[in-house]
């Protein structure tokens, strides 16, 4: 497939997951008590009511991320409370939860879909495994199918695995307050308050990434693949 194919699949494939991961964070908040994002129409799975609140994170950047460098870099956000997240730091770890939760759930299910697949005989084991190239097909409609699926499993293991990281601003610095003691809870949430540890945190987070999701990519391939052994 030439660049524009797999540029238009990338962003796709990154407005469906990070459309799942927010709408999983807003359905987690209305369900603990919190209508804020609800009421902002956050739970849905239609892109536009994440796009309007974040066109920068979802739209602009992204696009402009594929036309230069060939990926989808960008970000999105769920509103909520504050008051309501410090008053029930519990519920305001489970809403943190949903989003990765919900990302793994399409790991799941693309790696479900390449299972059938294979068994199918409509995919097979490629020679090597890629971001785009977790499974391989014969056949121009089977080759689209098997890189939308791929990038589906790739991108969701991906956005799992960086928001579950427990560092500010990412997810799983929140979802630390489900196992915190109690009287650490305070505390923790006036340091997750401070914008320069925020920043500390992702210049560290950007510098060893590359190194964490490489592993962790092959080991879930080879889950699919349990005679083959990519490295």
């Amino acid at each position: 497939m030439d660049a524009l194919g797999l540029g238009i699949v990338l962003y796709a494939v990154f407005v469906c997951s990070v459309t799942v991961h927010e709408a999983a964070h807003a359905w987690a908040a209305k369900r603990g008590g919190d209508p804020t994002a609800y009421l902002g129409g956050q739970v849905s799975l239609d892109p536009r009511p994440h796009m309007r609140r974040e066109p920068f994170g979802m739209v602009i950047v992204p696009l402009l991320g594929v036309a230069t460098a060939g990926w989808p870099f960008g970000w999105a956000s769920s509103p909520y409370d504050p008051q309501w997240a410090h008053a029930h730091p519990r519920r305001a770890g489970w809403m943190s939860l949903a989003g990765p939760a919900a990302n793994l759930l399409l790991v799941c299910a693309a790696g479900l879909g390449i299972e059938v697949g294979l068994l199918f005989g409509w995919f097979e084991p490629p020679d090597a495994v890629s971001f785009a190239a977790v499974t391989g097909a014969q056949g121009a409609l089977a080759r689209v199918a098997a890189l939308a699926v791929s990038v589906l499993f790739s991108m969701n293991l991906l956005l799992f695995l960086l928001n579950m990281i427990p560092l500010p601003p990412l997810d799983g610095s929140t979802v630390l307050l489900l196992v915190l003691p109690e009287p650490w809870t305070e505390r923790y949430q006036q340091l997750l308050r401070t914008p320069a540890f925020a920043w500390m945190s992702l210049l560290l987070v950007f510098g060893f990434f590359g190194q964490l999701f490489r592993p962790v990519f092959l080991f879930a391939v080879n889950l699919l693949y349990p005679f083959a052994s990519y490295g």
